[in-house]
């Protein structure tokens, strides 16, 4: 099983931390050239000086997924770079803060913004990367979240909205033999949950699971690297729930 992806290429967003560092930890560890991109240009050093402690490849490209002009330019550069793309990941996205808890009074622009970054943002990129995922026969993986199966906030929104697009992209990216699927992790223990939740909701978390572990960054790059392989080749159009079967989805902070 060790290196499925060798000489495969793999995009992660969103990767300057948390769940989108370990995705890119994780593929490299399986052999993958990684290409990372996040706003956060530290980060994205540190996970990239990271990939390459372990012995693996990294590129680094600061992307605003909120700004169409930044991801079409991002997007003209990798297929400069590259012929195929194996594996585009579709991490990154706003989870915290006002997006999490707000609903009314929240106005036009703060709307546009959240649904510019979470829902319209890896469609916009995937469309601009076609070219590549379609030699490669490759695979979208776009984050979703539990949020979306009872959503109450814009954050909830915004996800459920990625995960009706999930469906659609698979349908209409499949005339090119590439596939399109969703992970909708439940909340994770990353260091920005862990700052952002107070101990008792994790403790309630927990006890609305029928698993009685927190879930970790480990459990949703797993699954990823499943979906991406061989072995989840006939995984299409689907969004996998990995919560641990809570059974409050709309949960969030």
């Amino acid at each position: 099983m060790a290196h499925r992806f060798s000489g495969k290429t793999v995009l992660v967003t969103g990767s300057a931390g948390g769940l989108g560092r370990a995705h890119a930890l994780a593929f490299a560890g399986e052999g993958a050239h990684l290409i990372l991109a996040d706003i956060n240009e530290a980060g994205l050093a540190e996970s990239q000086a990271l990939i390459e402690a372990g012995g693996g490849t990294a590129a680094i490209h600061r992307v605003d997924m909120g700004q169409e002009a930044e991801i079409q330019a991002f997007a003209a550069t990798i297929l400069s770079a590259h012929d195929r793309l194996d594996v585009l990941i579709n991490n990154a996205g706003l989870h915290a803060g006002e997006i999490a808890r707000g609903f009314f009074g929240l106005g036009m622009a703060k709307w546009q913004h959240f649904f510019a970054v979470n829902t319209f943002g890896p469609l916009l990129l995937a469309e601009a990367l076609r070219p590549a995922l379609a030699r490669a026969k490759g695979v979208i993986i776009n984050k979703c979240s539990m949020a979306s199966y009872n959503p109450a906030t814009a954050y909830g929104i915004t996800k459920a909205s990625l995960t009706v697009f999930t469906h659609a992209m698979a349908q209409q990216f499949g005339v090119d033999d590439i596939r399109c699927v969703g992970i909708a992790p439940g909340l994770m223990e990353t260091e920005a949950a862990m700052q952002g939740v107070d101990p008792a909701n994790w403790e309630r978390l927990k006890a609305m699971q029928s698993v009685k572990r927190q879930g970790t960054a480990a459990d949703i790059s797993n699954l990823a690297l499943f979906l991406a392989s061989e072995e989840g080749s006939f995984v299409n159009g689907q969004v996998i729930l990995c919560d641990g079967g809570n059974q409050m989805r709309g949960f969030r902070f």
